[in-house]
This record gives structure tokens, sequence and C-alpha cells, in this order.
């Protein structure tokens, strides 16, 4: 599909991936809108733009009914269409489950499961209004293999997935394509703050956000439904769906070697609310763009 003149929202679009999306869709000809929470980070991506860029900024939390109204309005007043909506706000939750409150658990499934699913059902108007429309949702490979110490996140992403799949086959007859994308590791201030984790399982290293983003529209011009990396992963998610217990034991012993049997256990006494606000005795650690 030529991405020339078309209307992109994409959100989360302040930092990480979401700001690499939008400077390489803006490189691609596109028409952005940008939305986020925070004024300051979606004025600095936009900063970054090249020049002829044409963006809006839209200032909204997609995790509440107002937020998604806002957005909803807003492009309706400036484009009347949408050709492609980019569900990419998310954030990053690592640690013994036990360890999260429940506060951090509504609010990990709010921004990454419930949140797009909203926003899509609310934009879908705009989208059969657009040209060659598709939703594009940012999952990753804890989407596909269920990571311990990722449990809740992993739980998300499963959803996520699901929700891509599904959504694909009911909008296949209004000529909407459905995307979902599945990176590993990137490099983002929410990789970094789960990085003690991510070494324990012996995960790999992290890729940049801009190679993410050029491999996500590249792959979206040729029409792709899935976006996954390349190289081992591969092998990996295909392990996962035929050979499930492989998986199971390569990350147990991984656990094991990297003491996470003791990590897990100073959870076993905390309360199922213990970890409200800073990581707590298990070292949970719930990260926000």
């Amino acid at each position: 599909m030529p991405f020339t003149g078309q209307d992109a929202l994409i959100t989360g679009a302040g930092s990480g991936i979401g700001r690499a999306l939008a400077l390489s869709a803006a490189r691609r000809g596109m028409r952005l809108a940008i939305v986020g929470r925070r004024l300051a980070p979606l004025e600095e991506t936009r900063r970054q733009l090249v020049p002829s860029a044409d963006c809006l900024i839209i200032v909204a939390d997609v995790t509440v009914p107002e937020g998604r109204q806002i957005i909803r309005a807003r492009l309706g007043e400036a484009w009347e269409r949408l050709d492609i909506l980019v569900n990419n706000a998310g954030m990053v939750a690592a640690g013994p489950l036990n360890a999260l409150s429940d506060a951090e658990l509504n609010r990990l499934v709010a921004t990454n499961l419930v949140a797009p699913i909203a926003l899509t059902r609310n934009l879908l108007p705009l989208l059969r209004a657009g040209s060659s429309a598709r939703v594009i949702n940012i999952g990753s490979l804890s989407g596909d293999i269920a990571l311990p110490l990722f449990a809740a996140y992993s739980a998300s992403k499963f959803g996520l997935r699901g929700f891509s799949n599904a959504l694909r086959r009911e909008l296949k007859a209004l000529g909407i394509g459905v995307t979902y994308v599945a990176p590993r590791g990137v490099q983002t201030d929410a990789a970094a703050a789960v990085a003690p984790f991510i070494e324990l399982l012996g995960m790999s290293t992290p890729d940049s956000t801009g190679s993410v983003a050029d491999q996500v529209w590249d792959a979206i011009e040729r029409g792709a439904d899935t976006v996954y990396p390349r190289g081992r992963e591969r092998v990996f998610v295909l392990l996962e769906r035929l050979f499930p217990s492989l998986i199971t034991r390569t990350l147990a012993q991984q656990l094991e070697n990297g003491g996470g049997r003791r990590l897990i256990a100073e959870c076993d006494d905390l309360p199922a609310d213990a970890a409200a606000g800073a990581p707590a005795k298990g070292e949970f650690y719930v990260v926000e763009p």
C-alpha cells in the first residue's frame, strides 16, 4: 500500500517505539496524529519530524473513555477519516506476581488490552471512511512465549494478539486490515528499567526503536498480517506452539540458574496487594511511558 498522503494516528507517540514509528511514518509521507498523556514529549516528537511533516498533537489518556472521546472528536474535526490506527501505548510490568498490586494490575490491563480494543471500536467509523484502512496493534514476543516474572504483562499481550486475530476476521469483509506486531526486546526506558529480569531469563540484546519502526512500516507496505523479528526468535515462537514443554524446561532452568527461585520465594508471604507504589520486597517493577 502507498503511504504518501495516508492519515495515521499513533498512540504512545511521546517516546520509544511510538516516537520511532512517527518519525519513520513522516519520512514516508504520511500525515500524522500523535497521541500521549503529556504535551512536552509529543512536542519533542513533532520537533524531530522531517520539516515537511503534517502533524496533529492530541493530549489524551487512552485508558479512560473521556480520553478516547477527545481523540475521536479531534480526528473527526480535522480529517473526517482515518487510514491507519497504531495502538502502541503500553506499559511493562516485571517481577514475581504476588508483588503486583490490584491497582497496578488494573492499570496494566487497561493500558495494554482494554484501551486498544475500546479505541479501535470508537474509531471504526473513521476507519471505514479511510482508504485501504488498517489497524496495527503493537504487541510483544511475550504475547507468544509466556515468560516467568512477566506473567501479567504476557497475559495482556496474549490478549492483544487474540484480539488482533479475531478483529482481522471480523473486519475482512469491510476491507480493513489488522496487523499484529511482536517485537523482541527494544532499547527503551521501559526495557532498561526491567533489564535485571530480562538478563535473568537470558533474553537477547534489544533492537533499536528505529530498526523496529522501519521493519513495521516495511511489513505494512506489503500488507502483512503479522510482524515478527528476524532470527532465532522466530524459531522460539514455532517451538512454543509445537513443543511448549521444551520452552518450559528451558525457561525454568534459566530462572533457576539466575537465582529466580530466591526472588520468587521472597514474595511468598507478601499480601496480594503489597506493591502499591515503588518496587516492594519482591522487586516488582511497573513502567509506564
